[in-house]
């Protein structure tokens, strides 16, 4: 799934996902444990979830001893992005401007953060010809 975004989350498997990320590696117990006072949940909803949350890519397992432990597949910052592509794609007809122009006119993000936005891209632009020019000698 590398290159394919994957399947949207729901609002309760976003939650989930919070937790594995904040924790690195977890058990369905401890994400019980760890929205128990926001959102408790029985374990066979939490172990439910943690399958649904496997099967659309988002967190692995491994087994040590009876217990499977999860990890995520990829960071929170990936999963935002595919989030905002899928966005793009379904409401922007594939246009990030459009997104961006959006964003600007309800006042989501200013004309100054997407000039210093640009100014982030322009240096990371830069640092990548320079690793390639580097790599080329």
């Amino acid at each position: 799934m590398a290159g394919r975004s994957r399947p949207s989350m729901s609002p309760l498997e976003d939650t989930v996902m919070r937790v594995i990320w904040a924790k690195e590696t977890c058990t369905a117990d401890e994400v019980r444990q760890a929205l128990l006072r926001r959102q408790p949940m029985k374990d066979s909803t939490v172990r439910t979830i943690l399958r649904r949350l496997e099967a659309k890519g988002y967190v692995s397992h491994e087994i040590a001893g009876r217990t499977y432990v999860y990890r995520p597949r990829l960071p929170a910052r990936r999963a935002a992005a595919q989030a905002v592509r899928q966005i793009v794609d379904r409401l922007c007809e594939g246009s990030v401007e459009q997104l961006l122009q959006g964003m600007v006119s309800d006042r989501i993000v200013t004309a100054e953060q997407l000039e210093e936005l640009a100014r982030k891209v322009a240096e990371a632009e830069a640092g990548r010809k320079q690793e390639g020019e580097g790599n080329a000698t």
